[in-house]
């Protein structure tokens, strides 16, 4: 196969699955790493990706949405989501008030979340609800508001219901991070939710996963430094953490499972 050939197929890979890792490359192809590594790089000054520690991510749009009907039960289920999940409800405490993100990574923490303890949980989502009703130790408020299709609530009205809260502890997720421009999410509503629910917590967690780290979406929701934490995975590139940390954040990294 010619490498133009290769080049071809890998960048219909990442265009369908959102991601390639040099493993898959050198498997699929007989190449070596240094080989992959340069064709991520090719590909990457074409406007094709974003190359990671670990391989490369399909390079989006600033104006990142979700999906509009978001289906948690069958949606795949990534290593980096699970462990940065499950690190994040490590930090729940008894007689915590906690608000939990409406994105898939709330979703998951509830499989994590203790149960010896009692405390309390906020969220802006029906299907985030609906879980937490089997927790006989947990005492649940779903923030009122619009229902979005994908069954999430962000708008005016749930900015305002969030406004009268206050948290002990808060986990937030986003389309991007950076250094410079903070926090960034696709839409305005989501953003300005996603402020009052900052401001009103003791102590705010972020988590977001390698690929969102060095990409700026649409609208920012804040500086790096509002957050006492980032919680991410094992692909982050170590320039970019070192960027996050001299904003005095501390980032947390999660480790691969064996």
């Amino acid at each position: 196969m010619f490498m133009e050939e290769r080049h071809q197929e890998i960048e219909a890979t990442i265009k369908t699955t959102g991601k390639i890792t040099i493993a898959e490359i050198t498997k699929k192809y007989g190449v070596s790493d240094e080989s992959a590594r340069r064709d991520l790089r090719i590909l990457e000054q074409k406007g094709v990706c974003k190359r990671t520690h670990g391989g490369a991510i399909l390079l989006k749009q600033v104006s990142v949405r979700p999906p509009a009907d978001r289906n948690f039960e069958k949606m795949p289920v990534f290593n980096n989501y699970n462990e940065i999940a499950k690190r994040a409800a490590e930090y729940i405490k008894e007689n915590d008030i906690v608000y939990i993100t409406s994105g898939s990574l709330g979703y998951l923490m509830i499989s994590f979340l203790p149960k010896g303890i009692h405390y309390t949980v906020v969220v802006n989502s029906v299907d985030l609800g609906k879980e937490l009703r089997s927790f006989e130790n947990v005492e649940t408020y779903v923030v009122g508001g619009k229902m979005r299709q994908s069954g999430s609530i962000v708008d005016s009205l749930a900015t305002e219901f969030v406004s009268k809260m206050h948290f002990d502890i808060c986990f937030v997720t986003g389309s991007g991070l950076t250094a410079d421009f903070g926090l960034s999410n696709g839409s305005d509503k989501t953003a300005s939710f996603q402020r009052a629910v900052i401001r009103n917590s003791r102590k705010s967690y972020l988590l977001i996963p390698s690929e969102k780290i060095g990409v700026d979406s649409f609208i920012k929701v804040c500086d790096v430094d509002s957050f006492n934490a980032v919680i991410t995975d094992w692909e982050c590139v170590e320039k970019q953490l070192s960027a996050l940390e001299e904003k005095g954040v501390e980032i947390i990294v999660v480790e691969e499972p064996k």
